[in-house]
């Protein structure tokens, strides 16, 4: 049986064959007796591909080390253990008027797996991504030294670690910095639009007036009706709740079933469902958190729908200058390959720069894509969407992706053998061996790690 604690949410790449607890890993490193490409830290798996995993290794599983060690609550910072959940940071904030500035689309993710990917959320236009937000972090690496990075201290380390995928050392704790809310609760309000056309219209409009933008595109629709979608906008409520719900669901999907449940005529009633119960009226409403930030939360082990071969996520972002006529390219790419996505989001990046040496969010429009796994006609449709992004000078998000080339990976991020020049070499994942470490590697690429 799948051992699913230690794989991967697409479910399309084989689970770790071997972890280690976080105790035993700490002791190995701190000893100096890690081999080379032995280890790569573990978080939640919330991960799509194998990017969180080591074939040629073991991982090591973090979920243990889940303390919060401080909380300030005049300034919001928080220092917490690399494998405390971004739910429990969340309901340990909220009673004192905080919420992270940046949260992904699900909150069942580490802090250290939110910081090693350098996550983004509904706000990258206002706050950029999740290491804006890092004030320090603890990194112990395969030399047996600990060693604190921050902006001051450490610096390309710090710069490396962030969104650098687990690979420079295990990340013990971090600090970092909340934003103060007048409530959990959002005031959102969701905008139809006919066409991409009008989308485009309306996107940086609603990133100068509101802290959240998001679009939800009806990927399967035709003729006249393509490209149509919703435009959720939000904002935290001034009367509110302060008060974090439970995390986590009552219903489930408590076993995979035999065949994918997400087909075309499913998505294609669903859409239909779906445009009209969220865009019927254009009134704003006051909404739970769970349910603007976390939607499939709500369903836990939702993945388990595309059945025993998983799903592959494709997202890509295209500057701006490129989107109007590049995502139509990608969605018409997906029609022409017969392939539908279970939800399609678009949304627009903002310039606030990260620290991160590497990085996925940057300024310009993202796409992202969930299709069922049906083996070579899947892995033809996502190579021709890789292509599409990269020839309009954009990039494929690395932390989403089970099998893109190694090419496709140098073009999204140029500076690759920086971080390849301080990944610790006891660090290793099987993503890392499949793209960077195929490609040439320029003589003379060397930096320290203070």
């Amino acid at each position: 049986m799948r051992n699913e604690r230690f794989g991967s949410f697409g479910l399309a790449t084989a689970p770790a064959r071997k972890a280690i607890p976080a105790d035993e890993a700490i002791a190995l490193l701190k000893r100096g007796e890690a081999k080379a490409g032995s280890l790569l830290g573990y978080g939640n798996g919330r991960s799509y591909g194998d990017s969180c995993q080591n074939d040629a290794g073991m991982v090591v599983d973090m979920r243990p080390l889940n303390r919060i060690r401080s909380f300030n609550a005049e300034t919001g910072v928080l220092e917490a253990d690399a494998g405390t959940l971004l739910c429990d940071i969340i309901a340990h904030a909220a009673p004192y008027g905080f919420f992270p500035a940046v949260v992904p689309g699900t909150q069942f993710v580490t802090l250290g797996g939110a910081i090693a990917n350098d996550v983004h959320g509904k706000n990258h236009h206002r706050r950029g991504s999740f290491g804006c937000h890092v004030e320090a972090l603890t990194l112990l690496r395969s030399d047996g030294r600990t060693y604190r990075c921050s902006q001051t201290d450490n610096v390309r380390l710090f710069a490396a670690t962030i969104g650098g995928m687990g690979l420079t050392g295990l990340i013990l704790s971090a600090s970092i910095k909340l934003m103060r809310v007048p409530s959990l609760d959002i005031t959102e309000k969701a905008t139809r639009f006919r066409d991409l056309g009008e989308f485009f219209d309306l996107a940086e409009a609603a990133d100068q007036a509101n802290e959240y933008a998001v679009a939800w595109i009806d990927q399967l629709a035709g003729g006249k009706r393509r490209g149509r979608g919703l435009l959720f906008i939000g904002n935290h409520a001034e009367h509110g709740s302060h008060a974090a719900a439970r995390a986590g669901s009552r219903l489930s999907v408590p076993m995979q079933p035999p065949f994918n449940v997400l087909n075309r005529p499913f998505l294609t009633v669903f859409n239909a469902a779906y445009r009209w119960k969220k865009g019927r009226s254009a009134a704003p409403r006051q909404a739970g958190y769970q349910g603007f930030f976390f939607p499939l939360d709500g369903i836990r082990d939702w993945n388990r729908l595309y059945g025993p071969r998983g799903l592959f996520q494709h997202q890509s972002v295209v500057p701006e200058a490129n989107a109007r006529r590049i995502v139509p390219a990608l969605l018409e790419a997906a029609r022409r390959a017969g392939e539908g996505s279970f939800l399609t989001v678009l949304k627009r990046f903002g310039d606030v720069r990260s620290p991160a040496l590497l990085s996925f969010a940057r300024p310009g429009y993202t796409l992202t894509l969930d299709f069922p796994n049906r083996g070579e006609r899947t892995l033809r449709l996502l190579a021709e969407l890789d292509r599409i992004a990269v020839e309009a000078g954009g990039a494929v998000n690395p932390y989403k992706d089970a099998r893109m080339g190694p090419e496709t990976f140098a073009a999204s991020f140029p500076q690759w053998q920086r971080l390849e020049a301080l990944r610790d070499p006891a660090f290793l994942s099987s993503f890392w061996a499949r793209t960077a470490k195929r490609l040439d590697v320029r003589s003379g690429v060397s930096e320290a790690a203070e």
